[in-house]
């Protein structure tokens, strides 16, 4: 249960905060530490307002998503009329005559859309500027008021040249309080738990790797087999192979770790270690908000729609249906389109609270009495505690509306009391509906390539091929004419356009020699799913085999049959006598091949103690786990899965070989420029 204090917003008793003091409250209160170098805390005034006047990444990724919950249509704009409402849950509180007047402004612009539209980059600019005059305006106040910053020296290359990193506070120590409630148990955690109350340690906890591996399998379970990590007379190398398992795991629930190698959290690279445990968290998170997890989700449907809608939500949205669809039974008018202003008061919260709460748990409304919007937050956050889901914010992350800790407070509740039952009735095709093994394994590929939008259906929000072209300029760089592409669609012409996209990925897929026989544009835009997936395969292979040709420096692709004989000279060579045939020999299948082969590459790292030879489908994929657990150690980028060797799919297997063939060119992975 977490219990901070902070210092009071500018929040009158029983009023909500003035423009003036949300503004201060937008700008100080998100508490950002900026990880800086001597030299950068020298300059002057004027440069530092320059610096926080500029949008950080979280405010730009907050921005982003927001601006997407808006733009229901999907067409990259939002209307001039929704202009304040966007405004408003980006933290910006600007009176009706201030919004109109940009409305003007925008219209009287050169080029601008005559339509009555708002692009994303107008957007963000807009927000951009709004934060500079704030940030110009209240900086003397800011800088006179430092108990909500915390100044840390740089611990990055990139801080010491330079470039000021910045992480939220509330952030680390919600996080940190998270890893304390959930893992304080576990006797290999011993040593490092709890992280002090402030979360100023866990950039140290994390440097051995094993509270990062252990976080993973808290969210994902049996993601890491537990006899992969090190755990007993740590030294530098076995704590970088431990971070380097947890990275290469995280990578393949669909974590983006671009730019984040296993000695930047061996420093405990702040900003880079809050991402990682984030993303983490989130997945774990989002997991159980699917119909396979909560077939009840059915009952937020609308008349009109079917099972298929629900899949093209992301969680963010149906987390807000499941919100309003609790409030709608409490009887109470108010609704919520957002995680940030719309939840400050704790009206919101209280109501749900009740609404999903067991009888007897006691769970009451009292929150609503209290005038004062601190203590309000903290009365409503006491009767979360009796469903023992205080988690993720305090009071003042509920007054200030952040974003994050909002959405996983939201997201807990949900996991813990959905409160919701499955409509009557058989639901037609919903064994066809729940995501596959295979989908699910290349939906975790391509959000870990870095992709944007998060892909959280592969049917349809692979349907305007804007995902694709993004997988095809990570394969082959400079291969999408950008110029072809619509990255904003209109509302008159959108389904032409999101067509001709996809006839376009198609024509580039044909141009790189993929076989692409029977399909067409239509099929992606459609979500076909056999031949949607026969294109992603084919761009997953291309992506793998384009890595190992790189590392190799050979002039032409390197093809399964080369890697099949590169397989069996160093088992060979290593003394080994397994082999293969091909990628469904049955050899594979108790996945003491591919054992061999890691042991092959890195000498004695295999502990062969741990090797059944019983032969039995139990053991078989005990040893597969073993295997991909720690091919992933040794620096493997690996995404199959455990059963994709015991069942001999060739696909992944091949991916498999392919990714510990690399190792022989580069030994660490994390050293691959992404």
């Amino acid at each position: 249960m977490i219990h901070r204090k902070r210092p009071e917003s500018p929040v009158s008793r029983g009023r909500k905060p003035t423009v003036q003091a949300t503004q201060l409250r937008n700008l100080k209160l998100r508490s950002t530490a900026h990880y800086t170098d001597k030299q950068s805390a020298s300059r002057s005034g004027s440069g530092i307002i320059a610096k926080m006047a500029t949008l950080l990444d979280y405010e730009r990724e907050e921005i982003k998503e927001q601006f997407n919950i808006i733009d229901k249509n999907g067409d990259g704009y939002i209307d001039l009329k929704e202009l304040k409402e966007a405004l408003d849950v980006c933290g910006f509180k600007i009176p009706g005559w201030k919004v109109r007047q940009m409305e003007e402004e925008f219209k009287s612009k050169k080029g601008f859309m005559q339509d009555g539209k708002l692009s994303y980059d107008e957007f963000e600019s807009l927000c951009s500027d709004l934060k500079a005059g704030e940030v110009a305006s209240t900086f003397k106040q800011v800088v006179t008021r430092k108990e909500n910053l915390q100044h840390l020296g740089g611990t990055s290359e990139a801080s010491n040249e330079g470039t000021t990193h910045s992480v939220r506070v509330e952030e680390q120590l919600a996080f940190s309080d998270w890893i304390n409630s959930n893992l304080r148990h576990d006797p290999d955690l011993a040593h490092l738990l709890p992280i002090d109350p402030h979360g100023q340690t866990l950039y140290e906890k994390v440097k051995d790797g094993i509270l990062l591996c252990k976080v993973i399998n808290h969210s994902c379970p049996d993601t890491i087999d537990e006899r992969a990590i090190n755990k007993k007379n740590l030294t530098l190398y076995t704590r970088l192979e431990n971070l380097t398992l947890a990275l290469s795991s995280a990578q393949a629930i669909g974590c983006n770790v671009v730019n984040i190698d296993a000695h930047s959290l061996e420093k405990g690279t702040p900003h880079l270690v809050l991402g990682l445990v984030w993303q983490i968290i989130r997945i774990g998170l989002f997991n159980q908000i699917t119909l396979e997890h909560c077939p009840g989700l059915t009952s937020l449907l609308t008349d009109e729609e079917k099972i298929e809608d629900l899949l093209k939500l992301s969680p963010e949205a149906i987390l807000l249906r499941w919100v309003n669809y609790h409030l709608e039974r409490a009887g109470v008018s108010n609704r919520v389109s957002n995680f940030q202003s719309d939840i400050t008061d704790s009206e919101v919260y209280t109501h749900l609270l009740k609404q999903i709460a067991p009888t007897e748990a006691g769970v009451n409304t009292e929150a609503l009495y209290e005038r004062d919007l601190h203590e309000r937050a903290e009365k409503m956050l006491q009767q979360a505690g009796k469903l023992k889901c205080r988690s993720f914010v305090t009071p003042q992350d509920v007054v200030n509306g952040v974003y994050k800790l909002n959405l996983a407070f939201v997201a807990n509740l949900f996991n813990n009391y959905p409160g919701l039952e499955q409509t009557n009735g058989t639901l037609e095709g919903y064994e066809t509906i729940e995501e596959t093994r295979e989908e699910k394994t290349y939906r975790n590929w391509i959000n870990s390539m870095g992709v944007s939008p998060h892909v959280n259906w592969l049917y349809s929000d692979l349907a305007d091929g804007l995902v694709i072209f993004q997988l095809y300029d990570i394969i082959k760089p400079g291969i999408v004419d950008w110029n072809k592409v619509h990255r904003k669609f209109s509302n008159l012409r959108k389904f032409m356009e999101k067509l001709e996209n996809c006839n376009y990925a198609v024509e580039l897929g044909r141009e790189i020699k993929f076989s692409l026989v029977g399909i067409a544009g239509q099929d992606i835009n459609e979500g076909n799913v056999t031949l949607t997936l026969a294109l992603i395969w084919q761009l997953m292979r291309a992506y793998t085999l384009s890595v190992l040709s790189q590392l190799a420096q050979s002039g032409s692709p390197i093809v399964e049959k080369e890697i099949v004989q590169w397989v069996n000279t160093k088992l060979s060579s290593a003394g080994k006598s397994s082999s293969i045939r091909s990628f469904q020999d049955s050899a594979i299948a108790d996945a003491k091949v591919v054992i061999d082969l890691i042991d092959a590459i890195k000498p004695g790292a295999i502990n062969y103690d741990l090797v059944k030879s019983t032969g039995s489908e139990e053991d078989n994929l005990a040893n597969a786990k073993y295997a991909i657990s720690m091919a992933r150690k040794a620096g493997a980028r690996v995404y199959a899965l455990p059963e994709d060797i015991t069942e001999m799919k060739p696909k992944m297997v091949m991916t498999v070989f392919a990714c510990l063939m690399s190792l022989d060119y580069v030994p660490t992975m994390d050293a691959i420029p992404q």
